[in-house]
């Protein structure tokens, strides 16, 4: 086309051409990629893969949550083997950290920026999906570990949502500790030393993990 000069009617420039019938828009297709493609990653648990997928998450919050669902599992991993008496509700860790951000779909926006608009949004949006609170709650608390009133669960998932870009919040990491301790018995120093070499493993991976973020736009 000319500068200047529009298209003739009907002759079709300037339009994003439709998707063939069958054929998963690019958005789609990017963040199905980024749900499964093999990338040294854990797969989502199914009922999260699923909500992504049919809320047509944008490809870098589909990223996102998979590598911090995939961080996630490490801690929940080395609590119930090293503080089985704590009863971590492992697979709760897991949804909450699959779905944490998953309010960014209503406020894009906060994928590229900051803001905070998505984590009630996010809450509301999975209790509107039938989601239960005691799963739901994640996208709000993981913003909030300093509240009165959360559990272990609720920190290991704020924990993740760290420590997957190799970001050490020692508050967060103290009350961790501070839990874990309470429940074995043992001195808070203690716990923190073997967390700590837990922690620095996990944050080891880091490069990897934000270049697979990376890897996926926005939005397509």
């Amino acid at each position: 086309m000319v500068a200047g000069h529009p298209a003739a009617p009907g002759s079709g420039v300037g339009r994003v051409p439709a998707a063939k019938p069958g054929v998963l828009p690019a958005a789609a297709r990017l963040t199905r990629h980024a749900l499964t493609e093999v990338a040294g990653l854990r797969r989502l648990p199914p009922s999260a893969e699923a909500l992504l997928s049919e809320l047509d998450a944008p490809p870098r919050l589909a990223a996102h949550l998979r590598a911090v669902h995939d961080v996630a599992c490490a801690p929940v991993s080395w609590v119930e083997r090293h503080h089985p008496e704590a009863a971590v509700d492992g697979d709760a860790v897991k949804f909450g950290a699959a779905t944490h951000d998953i309010g960014k779909v209503l406020h894009p926006n906060e994928l590229s920026g900051p803001g905070s608009a998505h984590e009630p949004a996010g809450r509301e949006l999975l209790l509107a999906r039938g989601v239960d609170e005691r799963l739901a709650r994640f996208a709000r608390t993981h913003a909030f570990w300093a509240e009165d009133g959360i559990e272990l669960e609720d920190l290991l998932v704020s924990l993740a949502d760290e420590v997957w870009k190799a970001k050490r919040v020692p508050d967060l990491e103290q009350l961790v500790t501070e839990r874990l301790a309470a429940v074995a018995g043992q001195e808070p120093w203690e716990v923190f030393l073997a967390l700590d070499d837990e922690l620095d493993r996990i944050a080891s991976g880091a490069d990897a993990r934000l270049a697979f973020q990376a890897s996926y736009p926005v939005s397509a």
